[in-house]
């Protein structure tokens, strides 16, 4: 692409350039034919006229910029689709975005679909309103970790933006059962909502979401402390066909239930995370295992009730697992594994973590080896009868590229690549 050049040969003796024979369509047909981000780089260096081109049909921007460099961007960049304006979590720039670039962003970019705002602490309710009257084809934002957010300046995101789909709000604290509320009234195409950390979050709000909103995929809730049974139920309910990803993390109150409604309802569950949830017992599971053929990545860490019984229906009965974390579950022992013992089983799992299971040995080990060739990375720290040394003695054979996190007799960290 670099020795294209502005000009070409029209005949003999004669050059003429190439802008003169392409009309502006037909250079972006060519640009959009090409497949990476170097190639559409390499594009807008051949002239001035291609790099204009180049920009107007540029879709993703990654910047940090104030309120004068957003306004030259957005004259520029007339056809974004997608701006990521966030910053480090623990690196950061002052004073970062403001309030002032979500009003040059709501006015100067006007077809923007996806907007990232990740750890800009300095944003507040006002640059949500701006955004809310500006951005009407808004279809993602994401401002985990703003934390000066309230439900004013985010209904006023929800009241603007209709076709919202997804909407992450991690660490969001301020966020009450009243947005939710706001989101079942406007945005009925939502499909992903993170509230990690939300703990203002209720049952009464999960329940008023999904009045409006009933083809949610990815709901994320860990660590709301004030979501229960209910809440849960009815998204289950609701939400039957499309949820894919339920996120439960450190939700103390969630018990058996949940899992009942999600064994019902939710037939294509890919994602399950309910580490931490201590009242879950080994029936709910065996319940959710037997009618759940679609999971791929369970967690259950520090599910204290979980039985040797329900693992082995979970790792002989779901053929797509590919994550299994089962740490802290002190109970469990090398019976878990017994159902991979079929010689002619074979398990796609790519994931297991088994941190702090003190009665899991080395032959429960050697069976998960056995059956699932597939595996790359194992987690067996805090197993004081799963060593270096043990594993080598047994004669254990690893698959090859596989990552296994583990202690010596010393109880000093060892990797294993």
């Amino acid at each position: 692409m670099g020795e294209i050049g502005e000009k070409g040969i029209a005949g003999e003796g004669e050059e003429t350039c190439i802008n003169e024979r392409l009309r502006d369509d037909e250079l972006r047909a060519v640009l959009v034919k090409l497949e990476t981000d170097k190639d559409k780089e390499v594009f807008g260096l051949v002239c001035k006229k291609w790099l204009y081109l180049q920009s107007t049909e540029r879709k993703k921007l990654c910047a940090r910029a104030g309120p004068h460099m957003l306004r030259k961007m957005a004259a520029r960049f007339t056809r974004l689709k997608d701006l990521d304006l966030s910053q480090s979590a623990s690196r950061s720039f002052y004073p970062g975005v403001t309030d002032s670039d979500l009003s040059v962003i709501a006015t100067g970019f006007t077809a923007l679909r996806l907007l990232k705002l990740q750890n800009c602490k300095g944003i507040t309710d006002a640059g949500m309103v701006a955004i809310g009257s500006g951005l009407s084809s808004l279809q993602s934002l994401d401002v985990s970790y703003c934390r000066k957010l309230t439900d004013k300046g985010l209904s006023a995101v929800t009241d603007g933006c209709h076709d919202l789909k997804s909407l992450h709000l991690a660490g969001c604290r301020f966020v009450t059962d009243t947005l939710l509320k706001s989101l079942s009234k406007n945005c009925h195409n939502l499909e992903e909502l993170g509230l990690q950390g939300c703990t203002n979050i209720t049952d009464t709000g999960l329940t008023a979401l999904v009045d409006g909103c009933k083809h949610i995929t990815h709901l994320d809730v860990n660590k709301c402390t004030n979501v229960g049974d209910l809440g849960i139920s009815v998204i289950a309910e609701a939400c039957s066909i499309s949820l894919k990803t339920l996120k439960l993390l450190d939700c103390y109150k969630l018990g058996d239930k949940s899992i009942f409604a999600l064994a019902n309802h939710c037939k294509n569950l890919e994602t399950l995370i309910i580490g931490g949830c201590r009242d879950i017992s080994s029936d709910s599971i065996k319940s959710l295992v037997a009618t759940s053929q679609t999971l791929k990545i369970l967690r259950m860490d520090w599910c204290l009730n979980v039985s040797d019984a329900s693992l082995n229906c979970i790792l002989s009965q779901c053929s797509c697992l590919e994550v299994l974390d089962i740490g802290c579950c002190e109970e469990v022992t090398d019976a878990a594994f017994d159902g991979l013992r079929n010689p002619e089983f074979h398990s796609g799992l790519k994931v297991l973590k088994v941190s702090n299971c003190p009665k899991i040995t080395v032959l429960g080990i050697s069976m998960v080896l056995e059956a699932c060739r597939s595996l790359e990375y194992l987690d067996v720290r805090s197993c004081p009868n799963v060593t270096k040394a043990g594993c080598e003695e047994a004669g254990l054979r690893f698959p090859e590229g596989c990552k296994i996190q583990i202690q010596d007799q010393t109880q000093t960290r060892c990797v294993i690549s």
